[in-house]
């Protein structure tokens, strides 16, 4: 069982250490091309799994050492892309939300003019984030992206930074102004750089980004000084209504005319062979430039189009990090194990003669899942092609059968869990295979502890997955309650915390006091907290937002869950109601919906709740935090707007603290009724509800 504990490691408990060793310690434990595998297997997987990547943070913590500021805008982490058809899937999915026909690339901004749709490219470089606010033209304060809600004030050694500008080079600043941009090292400061530190017998830095983050982090700014740092200003954090700019590459333009340097290449692009071809170019170029870059970044570049497209999850639906092509190589795949996800996903990883890639030892590899290895016929003892293009665990691209055993078989999934020999299950919609232990599975049971935990959930300091793995093993925490009751059975353990090798009487008083300060929790962060299938986050504030009440969600997932989900679907009834309005609510539906009732049809989980719902104060969900007449009310939308599209409707009324419903029902507040309106206008006039057209909706929220 040890041994499957150790193999059983995550990808997601990966990339936390290689976050934490990369922005916290600049010491990084794999290359930036490995790294990026990761977050491509991540997006991947978040298309079929979105609850599973809730908790990944933009970067690592902050350090202790240095003071922290919260940023004023959150610094958020770019979606990646590594081909023409994921730039292809992103121009359509803005085009699609600004409600754009396929194929044209004009469409009405918010002055009815006609506008073409441009494209800023920036070059990716390879160092350090900062914030650095200015008020009334002065320097207030830097800081460090840090973990993309606060970082490290690092003020004193920017100023250190040879054209850093402390004031701008400007006659009537602007009242507020958040510059963001990125600190470097350039290629021959760096070489410079190690050769000193070499002869010093110091820290050797393991490449120009990590050098650039150590010789900012110092607490002596006269270190700092002394290391030759470079930067390049680019981006936009909060700013004041006296400060008047459009666009993106406007925006550059002031930079520079404000005193800022600014990387050279930046390019207007009006296609997506524009972009394309830029990206090629850059790509052709990196190696002669004094700077380490990674990839280019597209930006929709009026400032109108990108506040109208907002944000998703914790990326700017707005911009896309274009990576550059990732380093391969040949090795042997000396055998395929099988890793137990948190709900029950069985992923197949290969086990690698190691090979050197790019600088990096790779022993491992994903294979992502059993149709993935049919497709590919990928076998034990075969030689493959390993990509590093950004994951932890790197790809398997394609076998070669030139070099195949004459005696090779193909590799079957086992039919019971290799955790609990629970059966593995498949249903017709999900590609992956399932183990149906649900948290009588231990790998399962201890993946949704350490997912309670995270820092979106409970985010309780000093009990992290490290601490779940090791509490988990020693039986100390098997269940949420556990967490809240292990003062309690400390004090009754003869082999209590405080005589366990690494902890002490301070850090067991500091653990105790974190876990007690996390009593009190929302009802929508709880939701999430327990590791439901399918609920992520915003999905867990639209539950949350329905039944207000944790009493009022658990008794209703409770009567629900007597029924079978074949029943669901069959009864229509009046009795099932409330049935029938929760999954009205747009983002929810049957599949979300019946999740939910699986979850509270394993006894296992029932008493999981039972017995920690007692322990803890959960909140009843406000939206008090909304200054809006319009919150809490309900909305439905049908037929053709043409002012914006459906989904930048849905989000106008969601930002107006709305809920936003795909049926209509006498609980009905509005219905916005545009082109072509069907069944869904004529039951609203059967029901004499509140119907409106775009233009009524328009001055409504306005």
């Amino acid at each position: 069982m040890s041994e499957i504990i150790e193999k059983i490691t995550k990808l997601k408990q990966e990339i936390a250490k290689y976050d934490e060793a990369y922005h916290t310690n600049d010491s990084p434990l794999i290359s930036d091309a490995q790294y990026d595998e990761i977050k491509k297997k991540l997006i991947e997987y978040e298309k079929l799994y979105p609850e599973l990547f809730k908790e990944q943070t933009v970067g690592g913590k902050t350090l202790d050492i240095f003071k922290k500021i919260k940023h004023s805008k959150p610094m958020l982490s770019l979606a990646n892309a590594f081909n023409r058809e994921d730039i292809d899937d992103f121009i359509e999915r803005v085009t699609r939300f600004l409600g754009i026909e396929k194929n044209q690339n004009t469409q009405n901004d918010l002055f009815g003019n006609n506008q073409i749709i441009e494209i800023f490219a920036e070059v990716k470089i390879d160092g350090l984030s900062f914030s650095a606010r200015y008020e009334n033209g002065k320097l207030i304060y830097c800081s460090t992206r840090g973990d993309g809600i606060e970082g490290e004030d690092v003020t004193e050694n920017i100023k250190t930074i040879d054209n850093f500008p402390t004031i701008l080079n400007v006659f009537n600043p602007p009242r507020v102004l958040e510059v963001r941009g990125e600190i470097y090292m350039n290629k021959k400061d760096f070489e410079e750089l190690n050769k000193k530190q070499e002869e010093r017998n110091a820290k050797i830095f393991a490449n120009p980004r990590n050098a650039a983050a150590g010789s900012l982090r110092q607490l002596d700014p006269s270190i700092t000084s002394q290391r030759k740092l470079s930067y390049f200003a680019y981006s936009i954090g909060e700013f004041s209504n006296d400060f008047i700019c459009n666009s993106q590459s406007n925006f550059h333009a002031k930079l520079k005319e404000y005193g800022f340097i600014v990387e050279p290449n930046s390019k207007i692009c009006n296609s997506i062979d524009e972009m394309i071809n830029h990206h090629q170019k850059i790509a052709d170029i990196r190696y002669k430039l004094e700077y380490d870059l990674d990839g280019l970044v597209y930006k929709v570049n009026s400032f109108v189009l990108q506040n109208r497209l907002g944000y998703v999850a914790k990326s700017p639906r707005y911009a896309i990090a274009h990576k550059f092509p990732s380093e391969k190589a040949k090795t042997t795949i000396e055998d395929i194990i099988i890793q137990v996800g948190r709900t029950g996903v069985l992923t197949p990883v290969a086990i690698l003669k190691p090979v050197n890639i790019g600088g990096v030892v790779v022993s491992r590899a994903t294979l992502h899942n059993q149709d993935e290895i049919a497709r590919k016929d990928i076998r034990v003892n075969d030689l493959v092609l390993i990509q590093r293009a950004g994951d932890v665990i790197p790809q398997v691209i394609e076998v070669d059968f030139n070099h195949r055993n004459s005696d090779s078989k193909p590799f079957t999934f086992p039919n019971n869990c290799p955790i609990c020999q629970s059966k593995i299950v498949k249903n017709d919609e999900d590609v992956a295979l399932r183990c149906s232990g649900g948290l009588g599975c231990e790998a399962q049971l201890k993946e949704t502890l350490k997912h309670f935990v995270c820092k979106d959930a409970f985010d309780i300091s000093g009990l992290g997955k490290k601490q779940i793995e090791n509490f988990f093993i020693e039986g100390r925490i098997k269940s949420f309650a556990d967490i809240f009751k292990l003062e309690e059975n400390d004090k009754l353990d003869s082999n209590s915390l405080r005589n366990k090798n690494g902890w002490g009487d301070k850090s067991v008083d500091n653990l105790f006091f974190a876990i007690n300060q996390k009593r009190t929790i929302s009802l929508e962060k709880f939701i999430y907290a327990i590791g439901i299938r399918h609920v992520g986050e915003s999905i867990a504030k639209l539950i949350a937002s329905h039944f207000k009440y944790y009493d009022n969600f658990f008794s209703f997932m409770l009567k629900y869950s007597k029924y079978s989900n074949e029943a669901l679907t069959e009864n229509n009834s009046e009795e099932m109601r409330d049935y029938l309005d929760f999954i009205a609510i747009d983002g929810i539906g049957q599949k979300i919906a019946f999740a939910i009732f699986d979850y509270f049809r394993d006894q296992r989980s029932l008493k999981m709740l039972q017995d920690l719902s007692p322990l803890l104060l959960i909140k009843e969900y406000s939206i008090a935090k909304i200054s809006s007449d319009l919150a809490g009310k309900s909305i439905v939308f049908t037929g053709t707007l043409e002012k914006m599209s459906r989904a930048e409707a849905k989000k106008r009324a969601e930002e107006l603290g709305m809920k936003v419903v795909n049926s209509v029902s006498t609980k009905t507040d509005y219905i916005v009724c545009g082109e072509s309106s069907g069944s869904k206008l004529k039951k609203a006039q059967e029901l004499n509800l509140n119907i409106l057209n775009e233009e009524q909706w328009l001055k409504l929220i306005s």
